[in-house]
This record gives structure tokens, sequence and C-alpha cells, in this order.
């Protein structure tokens, strides 16, 4: 065999031995798509996305779409071709594995995180709604989830009302982190609650729970590598009391970002008239109870699902507004928002054709 003719033959050989590697040899990244884009005014697989009882609710039209982002699962282990591929196509993202599953959470903790993330901004979607609409809503600090094998085990459960922490009101759910901290490891705290159950009763009767409970509780060393912080084990959080009944229905979708596309769709139920005049809107953004519109990941992906399903305008948090407009799809519009009012406002510009009023995002932000 002459030598060229045997060169190439060993060089293809070793190419497709490389190739066939590659299909096998795992990488430390995962993979960010488009994903699903559902109607917050629609229904998603037979029933209404937005379900209100109890007060009058108005017909809309258009759409007020929440995205969302396909990821690959926590376990799965991307290959080399897959990894290549991904970061040739226009529509995908090949990220470190870690960016989406940090501190080596598996599938099932990221799935739970997801859906208590979810949960809150269904919650904050309705109080900032009905806030905008000068609707009253009851709200008190309560223990959210507590810590296996810490000091508030046992004392404390999720779902008790925190009124004080030895002996200051709570207002906010950091108030409580702070007044624990005041501690040294070891020392006692002192929490005044209403126990859950007792709540549970109190709401039923449409009734305030007024009897409390001292609970004491030795505070144990944080887990940080620093300096040790005086830690019970709990998380703190907010819970509320509608005038009405607001159920979101919407299965397998998880994490924060669809909080602001939920609370325009509950006003624009509450609301005569149609809130988009008839267009296609698409949006993301976490919301919190007094409005505020907060940063997502992937807002690069879900401009382009919103795009695939029709949107013409996309209403984007402010500070993901740079990395959205750096490659915005053709024929979608950019719009930055940072609170509630701002969405309620571009809503109107476009529902009216003052599209030249519109604060668009640009590469700057």
């Amino acid at each position: 065999m002459p030598r060229r003719t045997a060169t190439m033959l060993a060089s293809t050989l070793m190419l497709i031995a490389l190739l066939c590697a590659g299909v096998f040899l795992p990488v430390p990244y995962s993979e960010m798509s488009p994903g699903p884009t559902v109607n917050t005014l629609g229904e998603h697989e037979g029933e209404p996305v937005l379900q209100i009882s109890g007060h009058k609710t108005y017909p809309t039209d258009g759409h007020l779409n929440m995205t969302t982002v396909r990821v690959t699962s926590a376990d799965y282990r991307m290959n080399l071709v897959e990894a290549v591929y991904g970061w040739l196509a226009h529509d995908n993202r090949v990220v470190p594995h870690d960016t989406l599953y940090p501190d080596g959470k598996t599938e099932q903790q990221s799935t739970q995180e997801n859906a208590e993330e979810f949960s809150q901004s269904q919650e904050s979607a309705k109080v900032a709604a009905l806030k905008e609409l000068g609707v009253p809503v009851r709200s008190w600090v309560i223990v959210s989830t507590v810590i296996k094998d810490t000091p508030a085990q046992g004392k404390l459960h999720a779902g008790d009302v925190i009124k004080a922490v030895d002996g200051t009101a709570i207002k906010q759910p950091t108030d409580v982190a702070k007044l624990v901290t005041k501690h040294k490891p070891g020392q006692d705290v002192v929490f005044t609650i209403v126990p859950a159950k007792d709540q549970a009763t109190a709401e039923k009767q449409h009734t305030t729970a007024t009897a409390t409970k001292d609970i004491t509780i030795t505070t144990a060393p944080s887990q940080d590598s620093g300096a040790k912080r005086a830690i019970v084990g709990i998380s703190a959080g907010t819970d509320h009391t509608f005038p009405f009944t607001i159920d979101i229905k919407l299965a397998d979708v998880g994490g924060p970002s669809a909080g602001l596309m939920f609370a325009l769709g509950i006003y624009d139920k509450l609301t005569p008239g149609s809130l988009t005049g008839g267009k296609f809107v698409a949006g993301t953004g976490t919301i919190d109870d007094d409005g505020k519109v907060g940063p997502i990941g992937g807002v690069e992906m879900k401009t382009v699902g919103a795009r695939n399903k029709g949107a013409q305008y996309f209403l984007t948090p402010a500070d993901n507004c740079a990395a959205a407009a750096k490659d915005s799809p053709d024929g979608l519009t950019l719009v930055k928002v940072n609170t509630i009012g701002d969405a309620l406002s571009a809503l109107q510009d476009i529902r009216t054709g003052k599209t030249a009023d519109l604060p668009k995002c640009t590469t700057k932000g």
C-alpha cells in the first residue's frame, strides 16, 4: 500500500475513532432551549389557566403569554458531540452544568425548589394584582420550612404564624433572621407564634387567630465555613388571605419567572375592557408583593419561544434587557419593565397603537 494512502487511511480511522469517542465522552455542560409558552388568559390542557370565583370577572382577548425554558435534567450527562451541536445551534445555549444545578443539586432537589418558587410566584402575583386594583389583602409572616435535625424541628412547624421574636414584633420575613442572629450559638431565642392549626381554623371561620404561644429554642451554630452564626433551622415566608378565590392551574412548570404574566392576567380578568387590545403579548419576570419585577434566567430562549408562537411584544425585566436585546428575534419588540405599573402602561400604549412611546430594550439595558 502506498505511503500516502496508508497515511490517509490512518487519519480517517483516527477521525472516526475520535468521533466515536465523542459520543461517549461526557462533558460538564447542560443545554437550554425554548420551552412551551402558555396564554394566561386562555386554557391549558382544556382548563382555564386563571380561575376566579367570588368576584365579578370580565371577558378578555389577545394573549398575555408566560414563557419557559427547557433544560436538560440534573442527572443527564451531555457528551462532546451534543455539546458541539448545541454550541452551533442558533436557538439553543450550552452552559456549564453548575450554572443550572449549583452545589451539586439532584434532580429531585431542583424540582422541589422550582415547585416551591412557582407556588410563591403565584401568591405574589395575586397580591401584586390586587394591590394594583386597590383590593385589600391580609398578610402575615409564617414558618415556611423547618430543616431536619435542627433546633426548630419538633418545636416550630410549617405554617406557624410568627408574631414576635424575643418580644419584638415581626413585620416581614427578614426580621426573623436579623433577630435570631443577634444571639450567639447556644443561647435561647423566644418565638411568639400562632400554631398553624389554629391559624387554619381561624381562616375557615373568617376570623383572626389571637391565641399565641411562646416557644423557647436553643440556637445552634450555622454550617458556614466562616464565622458561625446562630440559627434555629427555619426559613420564614409570607402567607396571605384573599377576599375571593384565585386559582392558577398550570402543571409541569416551575420557578418564579411567570409571576409578572400571572399578575397581568389576573388584573385583566378583574377589570373591564382588554389589556392587550387583541395583540399577542408575551413576557417574563419575577414579581414581589409590591409589584416589583425582577430578572430571570434564559431570557434569550424565552424571546425565541415567544416569537415562534407569534408574539409581537415581549415584556422584559429591566435587568434582562441588555442580554435580550443582543440577539432579539426579528419582529419582536422588547419592552422594558421595572414594575407591574410599567407593564400596564406599556399595554395601554400597545392597545392604543402608541408603540413609539414604548420603553424599548437596548443592548445597554
